[in-house]
């Protein structure tokens, strides 16, 4: 069990499929599929004793909740609407700025005074009183939205589970208004719905994500402690500028400016003729402003491809919550079905 390889799970198609990929390519760790593009097995370059597997993004959920796989790319509406309680079993390691859509309440468009949750609850009970039966609501996400309701004290109402264009089942009869995943609202615009003000139910992204269920074994943790060093070095790089300048009064004089934008300085530059520093990108042009008020010369900004820092806070915070001994491990015995 120690020497048990770590298993990452990918989306096998589609655009998540492409985003991840790119993703774990930009941290060095190209994903490769042993046989072509219909082998559901792989392997990440760059860290040994770690076995990817390509499934549909609710399998991955499936696999990270049961412990089948220690990592996971998935998004977070589908580990929301799955794990009942997510928290306690899945560790969101990071966010990867791809697969953006909101889970929100819509209505239709016609329906004018119906702005808020507390509306359609007053509707809800309309049309108990009047027709005798309950608001009907097309979803994917039956579980979402049995907590989102009840959290808005809505009772009267019942769910139809959708399994096709969930936006189409007002206008098509099958339901008075809709739960669903958005990312423009265009679509929801063009079927004549509107989401209501207080209607967001979740935010979700594509995360990184770790099983707390797995059999983290020392190999386990070793191959993960390397892969998130590679991503947390890409992730501060992409967030990161490099500027260089000549400057009267050096180090001193850069570190006093790097204080005020949040920039500092590179371990080991302090004595050298070329001042360097390292601040946030959004910050750059105000610290070069800075720079040149101060007699800088010969100012440059890099981009930067990875910057690797003594902590790995992303595998600080997963390991936090494992076991402290890795022989505990041992006793979760929860097999792998793919």
């Amino acid at each position: 069990m120690s020497d048990a390889p770590l298993v990452l799970a990918v989306p096998s198609k589609g655009r998540l499929q492409e985003n991840a990929s790119a993703f774990f390519a930009r941290a060095g760790l190209p994903l490769t599929r042993t046989r072509g593009t219909r082998d559901y097995r792989g392997t990440l370059a760059g860290v040994p004793e770690v076995e990817v597997l390509f499934l549909s993004a609710a399998e991955v959920v499936a696999q990270l909740a049961s412990g089948g796989a220690h990592l996971g790319v998935t998004g977070e509406d589908l580990l929301r609407e799955g794990v009942p309680d997510a928290d306690a079993t899945v560790q969101i390691v990071t966010g990867l700025g791809f697969g953006h859509a909101n889970v929100v309440v819509a209505v239709p468009q016609a329906w004018i005074d119906v702005r808020t949750m507390s509306d359609l609850d007053e509707v809800a009970s309309d049309m108990r009183s009047r027709h005798g039966r309950r608001l009907l609501v097309a979803t994917k996400y039956l579980n979402l939205t049995r907590r989102f309701f009840g959290e808005h004290g809505i009772a009267d109402y019942r769910i139809v589970e959708s399994l096709g264009a969930t936006e189409a089942a007002p206008a098509n009869g099958v339901a008075d208004l809709i739960v669903d995943i958005t990312t423009t609202g265009a679509t929801l615009a063009a079927n004549g719905l509107k989401v209501v003000d207080d209607g967001l139910i979740l935010r979700s992204e594509a995360n990184l994500m770790a099983s707390l269920a797995a059999p983290w074994g020392e190999g386990a943790r070793r191959s993960a402690r390397q892969l998130l060093a590679r991503i947390a070095a890409e992730e501060l790089a992409r967030t990161t500028r490099e500027i260089r300048a000549t400057l009267a009064g050096g180090a001193a004089m850069a570190e006093s400016i790097g204080r005020q934008f949040g920039a500092t300085l590179p371990d080991g530059t302090e004595n050298r003729a070329e001042t360097v520093l390292r601040c946030p990108s959004g910050q750059v042009f105000d610290v070069v402003e800075a720079l040149m008020a101060a007699g800088a010369a010969n100012v440059t900004v890099r981009t930067l491809d990875y910057v690797f820092e003594p902590a790995n806070p992303l595998a600080d915070r997963l390991f936090a919550r494992l076991p402290a001994d890795a022989a505990a491990d041992h006793v979760v015995s929860i097999g792998r079905s793919f």
